[in-house]
């Protein structure tokens, strides 16, 4: 009989579902920041890469305060997001919509975590993970004004350049 499955096997679960797409988003943002056209598209995935990798070493100490090893677990969703914006790269290059398209992309990248992180913190406060709590708030709330700095840049340059001359 299979051994059942907790609230903790699932706060885990996750947990090492965020390391994994976090450390993916790492190594993807450096590859949208050079294909990006404006400067400050380039400048805003460079700045978010370092703000990821302190969420990483967030994510590392919520790890150390349930006594488990930081190891991530494959994550299908933001495997599909991340082949999702490359082929946006690949197809989109050189053209006025590359950068609405690469934001779309990073949205997508920032839901996901934002939906992540939101269950983490509701399940940590559950499980009395009080001090894990405070840390995964951080970052949520990073994920969130991530979010609308891009709505902000799409809303007043990319969709606008991306639209091309009227015909």
């Amino acid at each position: 009989m299979a051994t059942e499955k907790t609230l903790n096997d699932l706060f885990l679960d996750t947990l090492k579902d965020i390391y994994y797409a976090e450390k993916q988003i790492l190594k993807a943002l450096p590859k949208m920041a050079r294909a990006a056209q404006s400067e400050e598209g380039k400048a805003g995935f460079l700045q978010h890469r370092d703000e990821t990798q302190a969420q990483v070493e967030r994510l590392e100490q919520v790890f150390e305060m349930i006594g488990k090893p930081a190891r991530g677990k494959t994550c299908e969703a933001i495997q599909g997001i991340i082949a999702e914006a490359e082929e946006i790269m690949d197809e989109f290059k050189g053209t006025v919509a590359l950068d609405a398209g690469l934001i779309s992309s990073a949205q997508s990248v920032e839901h996901y975590e934002i939906a992540r992180y939101g269950t983490l913190i509701a399940w940590a406060k559950q499980l009395g993970l009080k001090d894990a709590v405070p840390l995964l708030q951080a970052t949520l709330a990073e994920e969130e004004a991530t979010d609308k700095k891009l709505t902000r840049l799409a809303e007043s340059s990319a969709n606008v350049k991306g639209k091309g001359k009227a015909a």
